[in-house]
């Protein structure tokens, strides 16, 4: 029963993590095709009437934008103001900065050297945590995410011999989280080859 109940938690976010975007990128689009309709009006009269042309225009018109638009953020100066702009809308949601953190490490895409995998002693047991930075007195600010949902959980500021870094893969880290624990043996062994007794 419980491996029905694991298998059907982890299809369902898996599911949505996959079908939020695509239903989030199609709403986008839409809303977009509606915006321009009125411009491409003018254009799509001078075609038949049997092309649907305010439509296919409108879609051209979203995915030229699309297109000049990732082009340009692919630069270092589209970068900079990417990176601004994100920062100025989204850095002040709650939560944004740790879920776009997370994905971008889920997705091996993070540059950043954070959230390193690590086990925290917090009152007398061990729990999967991460590193998020080390503080400037050798303290270190650790995530300890929530079971089964990494993407929420408590921030810890902890002594350093309180954290013990832990030499698997942060994907690993993750699952371990949420299927309930299963795979913590792995973390404990990794810890154990850090700090052998």
């Amino acid at each position: 029963m419980k491996y029905v109940r694991e298998f059907a938690a982890n299809a369902v976010i898996g599911g949505v993590l996959v079908l939020l975007p695509v239903y989030l990128a199609v709403l986008l689009l839409l809303k977009g095709m509606q915006s321009v309709v009125g411009l491409v009006r003018p254009i799509s009269a001078l075609l038949p009437d049997w092309v649907p042309a305010e439509d296919l225009l409108s879609v051209l018109a979203v995915l030229i934008v699309c297109f000049v638009v990732g082009a340009a953020v692919r630069t270092p100066a589209g970068r900079v103001v990417r990176e601004r702009l994100e920062m100025l809308f989204f850095g002040r949601l709650p939560g944004y900065a740790l879920f776009r953190s997370l994905t971008q490490r889920m997705a091996g895409k993070s540059e950043e050297n954070v959230w390193k995998p690590a086990l925290a002693e917090i009152e007398d047991a061990l729990v999967p945590a991460f590193i998020v930075e080390e503080l400037d007195d050798g303290r270190f600010t650790v995530f300890v995410p929530s079971v089964p949902t990494p993407f929420a959980g408590a921030v810890y500021i902890l002594s350093r011999d309180r954290v013990h870094p832990v030499d698997i893969p942060f994907t690993q880290a993750i699952k371990t989280v949420s299927r309930w624990g299963s795979g913590s043996k792995d973390l404990v062994a990794a810890m154990g080859k850090r700090y052998p007794s």
